[in-house]
């Protein structure tokens, strides 16, 4: 049986007399989507703040590929193969949209590469054009991010995450703010980078969800309510109550 490419054993955090995130386990299989889904305020995104090191957990383990991550810093868990996109759109508005692009394929570059000019980064500028393609961005390359539309921004940022070459892939609400059409554009383009890469992702659109998913993770009042395959989670009556209103 192949070894989960992330483990969360026991996660928890409290501020002040909140606990926000309470004994929270799940694994995410390589290649898959698991999403994590909830009300407002379950702590889903304080869940992807504990995994990827925005915040340290009071107790719990993050594992990746069997090692040990927790509480390394966000730039040490980008370079063991982690990376993420965030609820709130995180671009350089003022910038081209190559060189968002550019700036985090650098990340894979040798070090002494950046004292040199950016055309002598040839690997890095190779992913850039493969990501514009991959992405329907090739025409906007030389656009500042800033004018692209919310829903070229948001996919911006996913192919930003991804310009490092991530093993797994962290996606905040993705889809948010989106029109019906770009949604699901969105949700077409996700179901495509799970052959690449392995993704966890929080999303509202419940229709979405059961569509996209592998594994659903359904918190609430920061603790995991119920987990499983889609259908199964749908039907579980604390779940309809807790998250849809009825039983």
């Amino acid at each position: 049986m192949t070894k989960p490419i992330l483990e969360v054993r026991d996660l928890s955090v409290a501020f002040g007399g909140l606990r926000a995130v309470s004994h929270v386990s799940f694994t995410a299989e390589r290649n898959r989507i698991t999403t994590v889904i909830g009300p407002n305020g379950a702590g889903k995104s304080t869940l992807f703040n504990l995994i990827t090191g925005a915040v340290r957990p009071h107790s719990g383990q993050v594992l990746i590929d069997g090692v040990d991550r927790t509480g390394e810093s966000p730039n040490r868990l980008l370079l063991a193969g982690l990376s993420r996109s965030f609820q709130i759109t995180n671009l350089f508005f003022e910038l081209p949209v190559f060189e968002n692009l550019r700036l985090a394929a650098q990340i894979r570059e040798p070090s002494w590469r950046f004292f040199l000019p950016p055309g002598r980064s040839p690997g890095a500028i190779a992913e850039v054009e493969r990501l514009l393609e991959r992405f329907g961005l090739a025409d906007k390359a030389n656009d500042n991010a800033g004018e692209l539309s919310h829903g070229e921004q948001r996919r911006l940022e996913i192919a930003v995450a991804l310009a490092c070459r991530p093993k797994l892939l962290l996606l905040d609400e993705p889809t948010q703010g989106m029109g019906h059409a770009d949604t699901e554009a969105t949700a077409e383009l996700v179901r495509s980078l799970a052959s690449d890469v392995t993704i966890v992702l929080i999303e509202h659109d419940i229709g979405l969800v059961m569509d996209l998913s592998d594994r659903v993770i359904v918190m609430h009042q920061g603790e995991k309510l119920a987990e499983g395959a889609p259908e199964v989670v749908r039907a579980d009556p604390a779940v309809q109550t807790a998250y849809f209103g009825t039983a």
